[in-house]
């Protein structure tokens, strides 16, 4: 196994070169899916994806949907683990880079700086989903075809809410069944631990709204004119009370219990509140939450957010107005059971019965919580492949406290699903300018999705 392993790095260690300029070639594509116009330029993405899985011996293929195009394809089969199937989960989509201004170097031309690659995507998700394409290839190389099937499941629309996954995954069930499923999304964390999440959040997304008179009243009239805003205010307060302690009528009643492993991995887990606050500027997290209480509360607990609030006039200097409207968006936050329909029910009800039935509830977003036992061989797969190549450090967490689709594979499929491989770290500024990974990690990456293959399919 020694040898083998050593045979492996020095593979990637005299392919870098090539690995990093695919890398780059890849990233200079600005696949912006929030942007329109440019459909030859994004189907031309999905296109190099797929020739990018064909080169490394996969049957790919360009799959339609109402959106973008979804990118798929399978290799491998056979042997002893040949009727074994894993599905591997990737978006070629990328944010939009704006405010261009704050950028240090083009965010679509890849610079490398003092050990790390700088470019629009490179964090979230293309250095994700191609280094399991290079990985792909590098095992063939190295020990041979795969033993079990691999599938590549590559959306185009991610980045702006997937909004059409879920009839994709529905209507495809069959063919993207599989045993286990490595999802897009994990890092490493502040320490440069490995993290590997083996759940995300659901999601209910709304925006509430108050109206007032027809059009904005001089604000003599403050006494006796219906204030819109002060409306959200009274109503906001019936949700959340003065200790920060989310009131929402019947909320908590729909959440699982979190199962004693879940509880016993979240004692593993390594988290400093001290540098967490230190790195968001602020002296005291929320209710003054610290350490193992922190920690459980973001992955346990769900939350009530307030996203933004519009209403009445906000510009400089004074204008003096009772405001005819007010908006303020919130997300819920889900655990295990609370459903955002079942959600989206309940605040409707909460309102009206303290009577805000005026106050309206327009549903925006929505997703379920998804979930695998950490107990699961996926995962175990996953801690032993970071062992492998000699990382001890790895941290699983029994969820994370964002949202995203997993639930359509892991709930719906029922797939164990899985977030691994860490191409990013917690500086890495998703979604931010001058978004970045440490060339260490991409390599490292490329290493851990060949060892993971040769681990599943043992």
């Amino acid at each position: 196994m020694a040898e083998q392993r050593d045979g492996l790095k020095e593979r990637i260690e005299g392919s870098k070169e090539a690995l990093l300029g695919e890398l780059k070639e890849f990233l200079r594509m600005p696949s912006v899916s929030a942007r329109a116009g440019d459909d030859a330029g994004f189907r031309g993405c999905a296109e190099w994806v797929a020739r990018k899985l064909e080169e490394a011996g996969a049957e790919a293929r360009i799959l339609e949907t109402a959106g973008h195009p979804v990118v798929y394809a399978e290799v491998g089969g056979g042997g002893e683990a040949g009727e074994r199937t894993l599905l591997s989960y990737g978006h070629y989509d990328v944010q939009p880079p704006e405010p261009l201004e704050l950028w240090e170097s083009d965010p679509f031309e890849p610079t490398i700086r003092d050990g790390s690659l700088y470019a629009r995507g490179v964090a979230d998700d293309k250095g994700d989903v191609l280094s399991r394409i290079q990985a792909l290839r590098l095992y063939q190389q190295e020990f041979g075809p795969l033993p079990f099937k691999l599938k590549f499941f590559i959306e185009g629309e991610e980045e702006v809410g997937s909004p059409n996954l879920a009839p994709f995954v529905r209507g495809n069930a069959e063919l993207l069944a599989a045993d286990a499923c490595l999802w897009e999304g994990s890092m490493k964390d502040e320490a440069g631990h490995p993290v590997i999440f083996c759940g995300t959040k659901g999601m209910c997304y709304v925006e509430l709204r108050a109206r007032g008179a027809s059009h904005d009243l001089h604000s003599m009239y403050g006494g006796i004119a219906p204030n819109p805003a002060w409306r959200l205010v009274q109503a906001l307060r019936t949700i959340k009370d003065e200790r920060g302690e989310i009131t929402l009528d019947g909320l908590h009643d729909l959440a699982d219990p979190p199962s004693d492993e879940d509880l016993a991995a979240i004692e593993d887990i390594p988290f400093d509140d001290d540098a967490l606050r230190a790195s968001w500027g602020v002296t005291a997290l929320d209710r003054n939450l610290t350490g193992r209480d922190a920690l459980k509360e973001m992955l346990l607990r769900p939350t009530a957010n307030i996203a933004g609030v519009q209403s009445g006039y906000t510009g400089p200097g004074s204008k003096t107005i009772v405001p005819s409207e007010a908006f303020v968006k919130m997300d819920f936050r889900l655990v295990s059971g609370q459903s955002p329909k079942q959600v989206l029910k309940l605040l409707r009800e909460h309102l009206s019965r303290r009577g805000f039935e005026d106050v309206e509830v327009v549903d925006l977003h929505g997703v379920e919580a998804a979930k695998t036992p950490v107990t699961s061989p996926v995962v175990r797969t996953a801690v032993e492949t970071w062992r492998a190549l000699g990382r001890e450090d790895a941290v699983v967490y029994p969820t994370i406290g964002g949202s995203g689709p997993t639930s359509l594979v892991a709930t719906e499929l029922g797939i164990p699903t899985v977030m691994t491989g860490n191409v990013a770290h917690a500086g890495s500024r998703i979604h931010s300018p001058n978004e970045s990974v440490r060339l260490d990690d991409y390599f490292e990456a490329v290493a851990y999705f060949t060892r993971f293959f040769g681990g599943f399919g043992a």
